[in-house]
């Protein structure tokens, strides 16, 4: 089933079940007021959703509408907890190449991860609002999973049950500012705002062979100003699955239902599949040519972010968005 919220009802939205083609959806009316309810009582509420998400699929639910991506929240507009990895190694070991360090051997066995901007979400549709271009402005096209409640110390083969949902996050980055965070070595802080998530999140389930391994093996496709940025394959070169990732959260500390964990920016070791952001672009260009030329976004700016089944249709909505300056 598919999952969504409405900007109505207060700061947690309203949820509705979404139609497999995105074309309709339907309140949950009765069974749970905003995703992080349903989450809260998952084995419970799920089957329930499940059931009319048939009946909305089978055109037979009753309050069923046409639906307005513009009027769509995130899923969840805001979280109790979002970490964010970066499993795709070939991302992490061309951004040391080309500063001369290598990769220590702790990356390939322990994943890096770190705690993430959660209080709130843009919606999949709106601007991304910055101070300045000097801050030097990213996307980062991911993955996404949320979590029930999850035990501390869980294994990945018991953190695997816990992935309720799946969907996609535009993880802004200021990449101006983040080394001179780094440099304090007390993590990121200004460097990384406020992050979209897709329109809808999915079950496992619905994404039928696409979703093994605890990995999503699709493209993940993105575009700036309308024109192709890249397609980097989400089910190859990915160190750590969705499960181990989940696991290594959780090593010291139970995870609260809802929370959010990032793959990192997907990157391939085949650079033709373009980037996932940016500073992967800029990286491959310095290793190529000795310095990046491509810049970064500017206000005015358009990103566009899917996944799109074998058919070509969008599975969780598209993150469309532009850069705007912060109105003072």
């Amino acid at each position: 089933m598919k999952l969504g919220s409405l900007k109505e009802g207060g700061r947690d939205g309203t949820l509705v079940v979404v139609s497999r083609d995105l074309e309709k959806a339907v309140k949950a009316t009765g069974i749970a007021a905003t995703l992080q309810a349903a989450l809260d009582d998952w084995s419970h509420v799920a089957p329930r959703l499940n059931a009319l998400s048939e009946e909305l699929n089978a055109g037979t639910a009753s309050g069923a509408f046409a639906l307005d991506m513009t009027a769509l929240a995130s899923p969840l507009p805001r979280a109790y907890e979002f970490v964010d990895g970066s499993a795709y190694l070939p991302h992490v070991e061309r951004v040391r190449r080309a500063r001369g360090a290598e990769v220590p051997e702790s990356f390939y066995v322990d994943p890096l991860m770190y705690q993430a901007t959660s209080a709130g979400f843009l919606g999949p549709r709106d601007p991304v609002v910055v101070p300045s271009e000097d801050y030097g402005i990213d996307l980062e096209a991911e993955v996404v999973v949320i979590t029930d409640d999850v035990p501390m110390a869980v294994t990945p083969a018991q953190a695997a049950a816990h992935i309720q949902l799946v969907g996609l996050v535009n993880d802004v980055s200021l990449r101006g500012l983040i080394p001179g965070e780094l440099a304090k070595g007390f993590g990121f802080l200004q460097s990384k705002p406020r992050s979209a998530l897709s329109p809808v999140f999915v079950t496992p389930d619905e994404l039928g062979d696409a979703w093994k391994d605890d990995k999503l093996h699709l493209p993940m496709r993105t575009w700036l100003n309308d024109k192709w940025f890249g397609e980097a394959e989400c089910g190859v070169d990915m160190q750590f699955n969705f499960a181990q990732l989940v696991a290594h959260a959780a090593k010291t500390r139970p995870l609260t239902a809802g929370t959010i964990v990032g793959s990192g920016t997907i990157a391939n070791e085949d650079t033709d599949k373009g980037a996932s952001c940016l500073a992967e672009q800029r990286t491959v260009e310095t290793l190529r040519d000795g310095q990046p030329s491509t810049p970064f976004l500017k206000f005015g700016d358009s990103l566009r972010i899917d996944v799109t089944d074998a058919s070509g249709a969008s599975i969780f909505g598209a993150i469309e968005q532009v850069i705007a300056p912060l109105k003072r």
